[in-house]
């Protein structure tokens, strides 16, 4: 009879150890969950703003996204960002000098992000999941500017969430049309022809460049409700 390959065990004394710590990391994560839980829930109605982190200050779009940023904030809105440099600084600047509250939402990593100062309520997150689900649960928008793979992935995150129906719809808006221009025919030449995405996938996003004109689009898509999040929608935030 043919020989098996012995397996190796599944339990010993370094798989042991390494399955200990993992189990009390789930501490440390039910703590970010917790601490942003409470300390968001009230922030509503909110917009989350995405770009990237090596946006120089004296670039363009770090001005355009301080100035919708001010804009959002003046009309009501709080404007969470994800508390670090660049495009994220210029939304904590932007909302920072306006009515309501500037959020930032600090990821530990070991190069680029360091928190900026322009935050009225900031967190501190170890994790990126339970990050993203901070963005998703209290916005009534998403704006997303210029940025690489982590600005790329934020946005593929709530794209997903809508089309698949785990999160509610809420307005998903493009800033600086030049930029994005070749990441749409994309998705329509590629991702559209093969069949991976419907036609109706291509119509929960919307390019605007003009500050006034995101605020407007955000107030025109609840025009005959409210921000809240209908009984409904609050059952899929409940699921995120």
């Amino acid at each position: 009879m043919e020989n098996k390959t012995q397996k190796q065990p599944l339990t010993g004394p370094g798989k042991s150890s390494t399955l200990s710590r993992e189990s009390w990391k789930i501490f440390q994560i039910i703590a970010e969950f917790v601490e942003g839980f409470e300390r968001l829930s009230k922030i509503a109605p909110s917009v989350s703003i995405f770009g990237s982190a090596r946006t120089p200050t004296d670039h363009a779009f770090y001005k355009l996204t301080e100035a919708i940023a001010r804009e959002l904030s003046d009309a009501g809105f709080t404007v969470v960002s994800g508390g670090g440099p660049g495009i994220m600084e210029a939304a904590n600047k932007g909302a920072f000098a306006g009515k309501s509250p500037s959020v930032g939402l600090n990821i530990m990593l070991p190069n680029e992000q360091s928190g900026n100062p322009f935050q009225d309520i900031s967190l501190n997150f170890r994790h990126f999941f339970s990050r993203k689900v901070m963005f998703v649960k209290y916005a009534s928008a998403y704006v997303v500017l210029p940025g690489g793979f982590g600005t790329l992935d934020e946005l593929a995150e709530i794209l997903t969430l809508v089309q698949t129906g785990k999160s509610r719809k809420i307005p998903i808006i493009l800033v600086q049309s030049d930029f994005w221009e070749g990441l749409l025919d994309w998705f329509k030449e590629s991702l559209l022809k093969n069949g991976t995405i419907s036609a109706a996938d291509l119509d929960l996003m919307q390019v605007i460049d003009d500050p006034s004109e995101v605020v407007t689009a955000i107030f025109d898509y609840y025009e005959g409700r409210t921000f809240e999040p209908s009984a409904e929608e609050q059952e899929k935030l409940l699921e995120l």
